[in-house]
């Protein structure tokens, strides 16, 4: 039988390109990876680098590692939790769009940035905490997070883009840091049960 743990100990960074995957052994399907464990030699996970990891339930990601690529673990469907090191200092666009099962996540505070599309449509994630060091909040980056019920905006956010926060209609509260000079449009459309939003003073 192929077993489904995989350790990864590439040098540099982990992608894909083209439907091929430099970490997956020889003559292993895609859909036959479940738990993968990054060896502490990889810096970065690049581009795409689990995209359509399907079967994937678990990564353990090490603090080597400082940056998550685009579309690195978009459509990983049966992803439930992922705990992201404090070495990461930022999350691209897409990189977990439409982790339809990804209940909880942990933004590192080292992060100064989370790309647009990052959590878009992740309908099981129920609560982010944006940490103190992110300066915008990039477009549709948490769309349709439709179980999200509470949101912490850390007190460096700037911007918040464009329908981020569009149709989580869970939200009932958000409290906006007097460092935000802009939200974008329909930032927050279709928060059906959003009952209360707070300014602070500036």
């Amino acid at each position: 039988p192929i077993p489904d743990s995989y350790t990864i100990n590439v040098d540099g960074s982990i992608y894909s390109s083209n439907g091929t995957y430099n970490w997956l052994p020889s003559g292993v399907e895609l859909n036959d990876v479940k738990h993968v464990v990054i060896g502490n030699s990889v810096t970065s996970i690049g581009e795409r680098s689990f995209l359509n990891c399907q079967s994937l339930t678990s990564i353990i990601i090490p603090d080597s590692v400082t940056s998550i690529g685009k579309w690195a673990f978009r459509e990983c469907t049966s992803l439930t939790s992922i705990d992201i090191p404090d070495s990461v200092t930022s999350i691209g666009e897409s990189a977990f769009y439409n982790c339809k099962d990804l209940t909880s996540v942990t933004i590192p505070d080292n992060v100064t940035s989370i790309g647009k599309w990052a959590f878009q449509n992740c309908s099981k994630l129920t609560s982010v905490i944006i940490p103190n060091k992110v300066t915008s909040i990039g477009l549709w980056a948490f769309r349709e997070c439709t179980s999200l019920k509470t949101v912490t905006i850390g007190n460096s956010v700037n911007s918040i883009g464009v329908s981020a926060f569009y149709y989580c209609t869970s939200l009932t509260s958000i409290d906006i840091p007097d460092s935000v000079t802009s939200i974008g449009k329909e930032a927050f459309i279709y928060c059906t049960s959003l009952t209360s939003v707070t300014f602070d003073q500036n």
